[in-house]
């Protein structure tokens, strides 16, 4: 891969449901907008739960029927080096947030964000982990993620035009 304008880390706290998703759902707008070659992203999890596990059953399900493939994706921790490489971390709770932020480099603080600060017209504070709810929270999720994703899609398309400028 060349050499990215701009590296973005999703970050939920096992990443198996809302990282993951996040990562599929981003990866595939930007890729009809041709600026997957502008932009690295990964997805990665506050704690090592699942190390290498593949997401859980229920996101990928309700991910494929929207058309997003979760399949290739496997958990991973965040890990030191994560807070240097990435230009931008973005938690989907404010538990993650807390979590990163007690971890990470006092010159890498603000690269944290929360992927809900993306949202256009939903007003909600983060995304809500859908682990231990049924069908409708991953559904929730997926709507989220999906709108956040459009208002991070203009962020990196302004964001990559100005840098290359």
């Amino acid at each position: 891969m060349n050499q990215a304008d701009l590296k973005i880390l999703f970050v939920c706290m096992g990443n198996i449901c809302r990282s993951t998703t996040a990562e599929a759902v981003f990866s595939q707008k930007m890729a009809q907008q041709n600026l997957q070659h502008k932009v690295k992203i990964d997805s990665a999890g506050t704690h090592n739960f699942s190390p290498d596990a593949p997401p859980d059953e229920r996101s990928q399900a309700h991910a494929r029927k929207r058309g997003y493939d979760l399949s290739h994706l496997r958990a991973r921790p965040v890990i030191e080096r994560d807070f240097e490489e990435f230009d931008l971390l973005l938690t989907m709770d404010w538990d993650n947030r807390a979590l990163l932020e007690a971890r990470c480099p006092a010159q890498h603080l603000h690269k944290i964000r929360g992927l809900a600060e993306f949202l256009q017209t939903t007003h909600a504070p983060v995304i809500p982990d859908p682990y231990f709810g049924g069908s409708q929270g991953f559904e929730h999720v997926l709507d989220l993620i999906e709108e956040a994703s459009e208002g991070l899609l203009k962020f990196v398309t302004h964001k990559t035009q100005v840098s290359t400028q």
